[in-house]
């Protein structure tokens, strides 16, 4: 973190803004911070425990926001410390939600700054997801990571390898996004701005219009193709170059992902040709971007879509709880977790009319453990649980139900827009109360982490050995 606030720094200073020093001073700051307690732990060994592995993850993100905020909350941006947590928080998680508005007149540094938050957090996901969430079996990710604990059945060597090949796929999208957008007439600055938000399916912008700036249907169909891209398990692209690894996976959440995306955009279009006189093509493109920014919970916008029509409202509601696939930048419920869930669905019908016949669930080559379902059943619990106690929080602290119920969920699905005037895909979260904030800011963390990694915290029995 240190070391990328000097690229916002090295940018402002190019363009002759006062906030180069922030962001100088802030690098300096967390470095010597870092590197004292680097000195103070140094040849300590702390085994491994799952309990060490929750509190390691849910720490390194509260305090990986906190460091994120500094510039926000020192720069040249009028918010408040919970503003500025706020916006850190929801750059990492990928979320895009923001409190800033004037985003066309913000210091170059700052823009970049959100960016990096978001790009940073993409990369933070992939890397805990393959390093650390499969050993501590935090939200039951090691099914969809690894094929099995034999080295000779892993995709690679090595989890490190893995991790490393992951990171470089997201790296390399990353830049062939960059040029297809300056290739689309996008400034450099604008392109990879966009570029690092697209990949990390998070949605910040350098302008208060988001991708409706640009007003270019090309933009947005290269946009929704990227943002696709993101939102499916990156694993896919190291198994694309292993021909025989890829050829023997079978994932059904890929299919299922994409279909969804291909369907509701095409019912969209008819639905807006038929009642506006919108021309298809044109529908579609819009339609389509909009809603694969909602359903990968990126969060760009080319226009406020709750003013097409009613059933346009209701497909966008229910996309915004669908999310992407495993493995991916995307937040919300997740494809993987939605398909085991209808096969959980389809074995109970079937028992009703064969109670004794013996049924085993298969996720594509895998057979679905009763451990692994209930996993599923936790988080998806748990998901409704929080979405509603969040929205009961922020109902008691002034906000009207719709408001709190889009602002609970695009928080905890990691999404960014909600429904409403206020926090509506034309608004943006900076008329809220800091303790609002700093609710939302909670539920970022709790949707990013899969719920489980942070509430496992609160339980005293994990406390002790």
């Amino acid at each position: 973190m240190a070391g990328a606030m000097l690229v916002p720094a090295l940018t402002d200073f190019a363009k002759a803004n006062d906030d180069w020093r922030i962001f100088v001073f802030s690098a300096v700051l967390v470095a010597i911070i870092c590197i004292l307690v680097a000195a103070a732990t140094r040849g300590e060994r702390v085994p491994f425990t799952p309990r060490l592995g929750f509190l390691l993850v849910t720490s390194v993100w509260l305090v990986t926001a906190g460091i994120g905020a500094l510039p926000l909350y020192f720069g040249s941006v009028n918010v408040s410390f919970a503003g500025a947590f706020f916006e850190s928080m929801s750059g990492l998680t990928t979320t895009g939600s923001t409190v800033i508005s004037g985003l066309d007149a913000l210091p170059p540094g700052l823009l970049l700054w959100r960016s990096l938050l978001q790009w940073l957090g993409g990369i933070g996901i992939i890397g805990m997801a393959i390093l650390i969430l499969p050993s501590i079996r935090g939200g039951g990710l090691s099914l969809f990571h690894m094929e099995s604990s034999d080295k000779s059945e892993k995709i690679l060597p090595r989890v490190n390898q893995l991790a490393a090949g992951l990171m470089a796929a997201y790296a390399v999208l990353t830049v062939l996004c960059v040029m297809a957008y300056a290739a689309l007439g996008m400034s450099f600055f604008d392109a990879v701005n966009h570029a690092m938000t697209t990949l990390a399916t998070g949605g910040f912008s350098t302008h208060d219009s988001s991708m409706g700036y640009f007003d270019d249907n090309r933009i947005l169909a290269v946009s929704s193709l990227f943002m696709v891209l993101a939102s499916l398990p990156f694993v896919i692209y190291i198994r694309a170059l292993l021909p025989l690894r890829f050829q023997r996976w079978n994932d059904p959440q890929i299919p299922v992902f994409l279909t969804t995306c291909l369907v509701l955009s095409v019912a969209l279009a008819a639905t807006r040709h038929a009642l506006n006189a919108t021309p298809f093509n044109e529908a579609f493109v819009s339609s389509a971007f909009n809603l694969i920014s909602v359903i990968t919970t990126t969060g760009f916008a080319s226009e406020d879509y709750t003013l097409w029509s009613n059933a346009a409202t209701g497909v966008f509601f229910l996309a915004m709880f669908l999310g992407g696939c495993a493995g991916s930048t995307a937040g919300g419920i997740k494809a993987n977790r939605l398909v085991i869930l209808f096969l959980l669905v389809k074995a109970s019908a079937r028992g009703l009319f064969r109670p004794h016949a013996i049924r085993r669930l298969r996720y594509g080559n895998q057979e679905v453990t009763p451990e692994l379902l209930q996993t599923v059943t936790l988080f998806v619990l748990l998901f409704f649980g929080v979405l509603l106690t969040g929205t009961v929080v922020l109902t008691s602290l002034g906000l009207d139900f719709l408001t709190a119920f889009s602002g609970a969920l695009t928080a905890l699905a990691n999404v960014g827009p909600g429904f409403g005037q206020i926090i509506g895909p034309a608004g943006n979260f900076g008329k809220f109360s800091d303790s609002t904030l700093w609710v939302l800011s909670a539920i970022m963390l709790l949707g990013r982490l899969e719920i489980v990694t942070v509430l496992v915290l609160l339980f005293p029995a994990t406390w002790i050995d």
